[in-house]
């Protein structure tokens, strides 16, 4: 399934209605010794399988940070939010799925990268009923299912494209269970 973005997100400014959202607490950046990163609290992303379509992919908005790269939908945690509930959160919120309590998926697993006290988490499921994304704000180009074995051929974000090969080998032992 594909489903394209407003024109905003293929504009490298940010738009308008994008810079009126409300601020949520954990909107900001965090400086490491290892570089930059979007999250006081740290951030979340939701890998969502299907095992008939593959991986539910974001063509990130060109004026995000690595804009115009594929990833999964995700973002900045919320104040005492889990990384669980901010990449279900985050997630709803750019693709209308799943339900925002999570509906219509099941975790199968958690990746977590760290960077000198900043980190980022992949939360790793599958769905348990057929889900309909669409873009449903101005942070995603298209979204996309892709097959397991295509993903790596796509131009990724680079901190996704780094977790790919243990993101499938867990899919991958999780379907061979």
């Amino acid at each position: 399934m594909s489903s394209e973005g407003p024109a905003s997100a293929r504009d490298s400014r940010p738009p308008e209605e994008h810079l009126r959202q409300q601020r949520r607490t954990g909107d900001g950046w965090v400086e490491t010794p290892q570089g930059r990163f979007w999250g006081l609290f740290g951030a979340a992303g939701l890998l969502i399988h299907d095992p008939d379509r593959g991986v539910l992919l974001q063509h990130r908005a060109v004026w995000s940070a690595q804009g115009g790269t594929w990833g999964i939908p995700g973002g900045a945690l919320d104040e005492g939010e889990t990384p669980k509930q901010g990449a279900i959160r985050e997630c709803w919120e750019e693709t209308g799925v799943p339900g925002p309590d999570g509906e219509g998926i099941t975790v199968i697993g958690e990746y977590r990268v760290d960077k000198d006290g900043w980190a980022y988490t992949t939360v790793i499921t599958q769905v348990t009923q057929r889900l309909e994304a669409h873009v449903a704000d101005a942070e995603s180009i298209e979204l996309r299912w892709v097959p397991l074995d295509e993903v790596a051929d796509y131009e990724l974000h680079p901190g996704f494209a780094a977790a790919w090969p243990e993101l499938l080998q867990v899919l991958r032992q999780h379907a061979a269970e």
